[in-house]
């Protein structure tokens, strides 16, 4: 599993926001400079985030960007939900297959384990995926912010 460029781009623009000074907007261009990518592709990004309550875009001649909330509200699952969509990370092609029934008497094999319980292999995968989402949502931009500033100590 990879992640695309846009999630790298986003997460890290948004720590740029966070690290920006407070009550301080920052411009599309001064942001796409920073992340060396360009402006049409970063607004496209930050327009996703826009949407979803991630960032409030301020109108103006001076104008730019801020987040909408702390930084220690926006966890990377969320960051990623957006970019990247909300689907199930794996889905069994062989879920209704004989393949995944015990050899023996199914009537005393423990229930999760018994025919038409699912694919055991999505059991182990979806596991998988609870502790990757833990995981991402427990970091925030806010903890990259500390990290950052315990590293320069």
């Amino acid at each position: 599993m990879q992640y695309s460029k846009s999630t790298d781009y986003a997460l890290h623009a948004l720590i740029h926001l966070a690290h920006s000074t407070p009550r301080h907007n920052v411009g599309i261009k001064e942001l796409a400079a920073s992340l060396g990518v360009s402006e049409s592709y970063l607004s496209k990004i930050m327009s996703k985030l826009r949407q979803d309550g991630i960032v409030r875009a301020v109108p103006g001649v001076n104008g730019g960007y801020e987040l909408a909330r702390a930084a220690e509200h926006i966890s990377f699952l969320e960051v990623i939900q957006v970019m990247e969509g909300r689907q199930q990370l794996f889905e069994c092609s062989n879920a209704n297959s004989r393949q995944h029934e015990l050899f023996g008497d199914e009537a005393h094999a423990e229930p999760e384990l018994q025919r038409g319980s699912g694919c055991l292999v999505e059991k182990v995968m979806d596991g998988a995926q609870r502790h990757l989402h833990d995981y991402l949502q427990k970091h925030t931009i806010q903890t990259v912010l500390d990290e950052m500033t315990e590293r320069m100590k």
